[in-house]
């Protein structure tokens, strides 16, 4: 039933989307939440969706593209045709596991910038489909992740924010020519 969104995963010249990068003020603008999936948010996820490829990434919030809506698309699988990518709308954590993992993370916002991030292994999240549909989700490993990293983008705070290493993390943005100054510590 997600035909509506189905899109080819590949890399467009010209994506419909731009994504903003770490400095610029939309990215720390909490989003709203979706009153309604219609149409126009199923377009949006279509070019979030587009916009994600083209870029390599493997999730997108509506935030980061300058859109202040609670939308999420994620696609832990973009090589594979076959697996259909996820849309969360209005997602919400209901649960977390004690068990905390740090991994390396990187952001389509914060492009060539990778640290290590403490986060809960495995959550369960509530959303809303692309057709508005209620849905529950327990999520694990990279999943349960990427969905805690794009719905920190819904509340304005970037996985930069949650790097305790500082030092590295001074390192890595000064490299990238990022300020350590746009980083709001959570």
């Amino acid at each position: 039933m997600t035909a509506q969104v189905l899109i080819e995963k590949k890399k467009l010249e010209k994506p419909p989307l731009t994504i903003h990068t770490l400095g610029d003020r939309v990215l720390r603008q909490p989003a709203k939440r979706v009153k309604s999936v219609d149409a126009e948010i199923r377009q949006l996820v279509r070019e979030m969706l587009q916009t994600m490829y083209s870029a390599d990434g493997i999730g997108l919030a509506a935030p980061q593209v300058g859109v202040h809506k609670q939308v999420i698309v994620l696609d832990c699988d973009p090589e594979n045709p076959a697996t259909p990518p996820i849309v969360l709308i209005n997602p919400t954590i209901k649960s977390s596991s004690s068990d905390i993992c740090i991994l390396q993370e990187g952001c389509l916002s914060i492009p060539g910038v990778y640290l290590e991030v403490k986060r809960p292994e495995v959550i369960e999240v509530s959303y809303r489909d692309e057709y508005g549909r209620p849905q529950t989700l327990i999520a694990k490993e990279l999943l349960s992740r990427a969905i805690q990293h794009e719905m920190d983008h819904l509340n304005g705070v970037l996985f930069v924010d949650r790097v305790e290493n500082k030092l590295a993390l001074n390192e890595a943005l000064i490299k990238h020519k990022f300020s350590p100054k746009a980083v709001k510590s959570v």
